[in-house]
């Protein structure tokens, strides 16, 4: 029986750099973004909120990238039978609403990054971006 398990999670350098990038590509886009990147167990390692960004966005940005972070998917992506079971089962931890993506570089999942501040099609283009130019893995995250 084994003892203990070891867990990989995004470090902050790359979780301060996705946010850092995140905000400028949705500056880029007009959007006032709110960005934040979870581990995989939905601990806020890194965030960043643009002036002017709407209050409520910075919740939804921390339970998009918590929603990933848990189930490796992208947030408008999760299947329709769980999109009011999900967010209802969890007290509304996790969600739903596009602009969530996993974080994931090779084979190796980290984190989950979300952006809030858009429309969640807007959300989902800038975290697409983010993670392109962060060299992660966008497979299987890009279909809508």
């Amino acid at each position: 029986m084994s003892t203990h398990r070891q867990i990989v999670a995004i470090t902050y350098e790359t979780a301060a750099r996705a946010v850092a990038v995140a905000m400028e590509v949705g500056e880029q886009h007009g959007v006032k973004t709110v960005v934040s990147v979870a581990d995989p167990s939905m601990t806020l390692i890194a965030y960043g909120m643009a002036d002017g960004a709407t209050p409520h966005s910075a919740e939804t940005s921390r339970r998009k990238a918590a929603t990933s972070a848990s189930t490796r998917r992208r947030t408008g992506l999760i299947p329709e039978a769980l999109s009011t079971a999900l967010p209802l089962g969890t007290g509304g931890a996790l969600t739903t609403i596009d602009g969530g993506v996993p974080i994931v570089f090779g084979d190796t999942h980290v984190g989950g990054l979300g952006v809030a501040g858009g429309s969640p099609a807007q959300d989902a283009e800038i975290a697409l971006k983010t993670l392109k130019r962060l060299g992660a893995n966008t497979v299987g995250f890009e279909q809508q």
